[in-house]
């Protein structure tokens, strides 16, 4: 870090410290830290003490020292990607690593374009085509493949008309068997041949044309029909035959491959090689495809190439994305409408359990959460500041309010406080995990690539300072309960046989209705409304001074980028209109999976051997934050923990200033079980995660091995809750 000033000099040094600082910042600026994920690079505000001089306390005003330090420079592909890269700094907005647009083509990897290409690009020599993941689709799907192509070609040699297409089956079938290193050609008939209808005569001409050195000398003499003019080969009998018999069967075969291989994602190379087969080589007239092995050679080939493959499972899959959207969300989808349609219309549980329907929701919440994250992104970075405020104040709760809400209305209408205590069980659980587990993984996985990293201090510490108070005001209200309130327990026993003598008791908790609810009514309840007006107007000063006021302490700025390639006009993968109708049905979705969720959650609470208390703060608590999570964990690994941090503390944050306000808002309107008054152990746990986070957070640096402590805490605190009684009511 630059040392500050220590005392401040005249103002006649005025225009000399202006000229120092900007060369100072000059330099710092030159130190860049590559986001080659992002397509952009940050500028890293730490100077190497080479660089850094000594007598900068002498020569500069700590005020200007300061934004030298804390200045952070985005080097973005466009505007819209400049707007989403701000935004992840500002407070309050949700911070999303994926792109919103597309990135230009020549700017990519050539491990992400051997991704998304079609598998008709033949490479040198590359090595040996016998690797584990080839061993694997023998094993999965080569054998039966192989084997079904042998009934299709002697079914089709049966019948006498389809007998080219017993000839491609029998081709087939060798391919399928081992595909990689072979390829497949579309060979054009030469015109005069075709006119001719000379069945020798074309294959002769057709065994000519295609010798080739790459492809290891002439090709074999095939029989080919008379009159296949590419016109009308399907009127003949044979191409009705093969619709009719042979590629029904095939196109079941290879869409059965194509859906398992793209839900297993590495094997993504698997799924493609049998959708172009279906919907290209099965489709052709028979005497235009050709299977052939490929020598070490580099000579061209003769003919267009449909297929060409080489490994069957490629591990850089994750990166994955249709549309813009990464290839699990993509996966999970179909869950989201599995659920649905066997939460609404198997309502008796005739086909599946509550458990098995309290997991299928518990599961689909992930994937909306991410098109909720993605489409907030996406609107934001396409609008103005005052409404991408708009939206992520309004939509950048809802995964959880929708569980919570609905958790609470269902224990009204049953007059179960069970479900009270589930709904404050994951409000602490998202604290503690968001403030130990989400910033202590982050630290050990971006720990693992980088010895040190650094962050900044300040950002954090408007975070840390908001936690703190709102922590305080959020277990105030149990605090006074337990100063004013009556301690009443429940079995109580007589240890020493003496009336006047010691009696040991269980289920003791304080009662705030003596006296028809006197003090519940009269002190606590007000209490609770006015913490929950404090705490938003604290949210909102937050905001107001970390985006007008105070921006320095983040000091973002982007510019455009000076590479080759990073002058492209934004093609946004989702626009402003699309966004919205993505995210308004994502929302609709969530609020049905979470009424699933609680209404097939009672057999669990009510069976289950483990404490009302661990589900709520695991399974509750952090399934809906697993997107963040994942974003939190690209930040890290890209040296850029800030973000990281700010994951975490934002949805911390937000849990106490604004999720648990509206809650008692809903509550006045319709009145459930829910009241802020919480257990000891939830008092303790997320005091004692604020105070060692702020410890941590300190010197504005980290390793691994604070990260390891942090998740060592976070296992620790579930182990207690664990272990603990169920709470009173369950």
């Amino acid at each position: 870090d630059v040392p500050k000033a220590t005392e401040p000099r005249g103002d006649s040094d005025g225009p000399r410290r202006g000229s120092l600082c900007d060369r100072h910042c000059a330099a710092i600026n030159n130190v860049q830290g590559d986001l080659s994920d992002l397509g952009c690079h940050l500028h890293r505000p730490r100077v190497p003490p080479a660089m850094s001089p000594p007598s900068c306390c002498q020569q500069h005003s700590e005020e200007v020292c300061e934004s030298c330090v804390v200045k952070t420079t985005l080097t973005a592909e466009n505007v819209v990607e400049a707007n989403k890269l701000s935004n992840n700094y500002k407070f309050g907005f949700k911070k999303w690593k994926s792109h919103v647009t597309a990135r230009p083509w020549e700017d990519r990897s050539e491990i992400v374009k051997e991704l998304y290409s079609d598998l008709n690009v033949i490479r040198g020599s590359g090595g040996s085509t016998v690797t584990c993941g080839n061993v694997l689709y023998v094993l999965l799907f080569g054998w039966w493949l192989s084997f079904l192509y042998v009934l299709m070609a002697a079914m089709m040699f049966i019948t006498v008309v389809g007998a080219p297409y017993g000839r491609l089956c029998w081709n087939l079938a060798g391919y399928f068997l081992w595909p990689f290193g072979k390829v497949i050609q579309k060979v054009e008939v030469p015109k005069s041949h075709r006119a001719l209808g000379v069945c020798e005569a074309g294959a002769e001409a057709s065994g000519a044309g295609e010798s080739s050195a790459l492809l290891g000398g002439p090709a074999p003499r095939r029989w080919r029909p008379r009159c296949w003019a590419d016109g009308r080969h399907w009127q003949r009998a044979g191409a009705l035959v093969w619709l009719c018999l042979g590629y029904p069967m095939l196109v079941l075969a290879h869409g059965l491959v194509c859906v398992t291989a793209w839900l297993l994602v590495v094997l993504i190379p698997v799924a493609k090689l049998n959708a172009r087969t279906v919907t290209r080589v099965l489709l052709l007239p028979p005497e235009q495809v050709l299977v052939r092995r490929l020598r070490m050679t580099e000579v061209p080939l003769e003919g267009e190439v449909i297929l060409c493959c080489y490994r069957a499972v490629n591990p850089y899959y994750y990166k994955y994305a249709v549309d813009g959207i990464n290839v699990f969300a993509v996966n999970l989808l179909p869950l989201v409408l599995v659920t649905l349609v066997l939460g609404y219309v198997d309502s008796h549980n005739c086909l599946t359990s509550s458990p098995v329907k309290f997991t299928l929701a518990l599961l689909s919440i992930m994937p909306l959460s991410y098109y909720i994250g993605m489409a907030i992104a996406s609107i934001s970075a396409q609008s103005n500041f005052a409404v991408g405020a708009v939206v992520n104040a309004t939509f950048g709760s809802i995964t959880e309010l929708t569980f919570y809400i609905t958790a609470l209305i269902k224990g009204s209408r049953e007059g179960n406080r069970c479900y009270a205590e589930i709904v404050k069980s994951a409000l602490t659980g998202t604290l503690v995990g968001c403030v130990l587990f989400v910033p202590g993984l982050c630290m050990v996985i971006g720990g693992i690539r980088h010895q040190e990293q650094r962050f900044n201090s300040r950002s954090a510490g408007v975070s840390s300072a908001l936690l703190f108070l709102s922590v305080g005001g959020v277990f105030a209200p149990t605090l006074f309960s337990k100063v004013y309130g009556k301690l009443v327990c429940g079995e109580c026993h007589n240890v020493t046989q003496n009336p006047l003598g010691h009696y040991l008791c269980h289920n003791c908790h304080f009662d705030l209705m003596e006296n028809n609810g006197t003090l519940y009514y009269s002190h606590v309840q007000p209490l609770v409304y006015t913490v929950s007006l404090l705490l938003p107007a604290a949210y909102l000063i937050g905001l107001f001074f970390t985006l007008k006021t105070h921006t320095h302490i983040y000091d973002i700025h982007v510019s455009g980028c000076h590479m080759p390639g990073h002058h492209h006009s934004a093609v946004v993968h989702w626009s402003r209109w699309r966004a919205l109708v993505i995210l308004l049905l994502s929302t609709l979705c969530m609020s049905a999976c979470a009424d699933l969720a609680t209404e097939h959650i009672s057999p669990i609470l009510t069976n289950s051997t483990i404490s009302q208390y661990f589900i709520g703060v695991t399974v509750l608590a952090m399934v809906p934050e697993l997107p963040e999570i994942v974003n939190g964990i690209q930040f890290a690994l890209q040296n850029n923990l800030s973000l990281s941090i700010e994951i975490g503390n934002c949805i911390a944050v937000q849990v106490c200033m604004l999720q648990i306000p509206i809650l008692v808002l809903f509550t006045i309107f319709y009145p459930t079980n829910f009241t802020l008054v919480f257990s000891d152990l939830h008092v303790y746990a997320s005091m004692f995660s604020v105070v060692l986070m702020n410890y941590i957070f300190m010197d504005g640096k980290c390793d691994y091995f604070q990260g390891t402590v942090l998740v060592m805490v976070y296992f620790i605190l579930l182990a207690v809750y664990f272990f603990a009684p169920s709470p009173s009511g369950c």
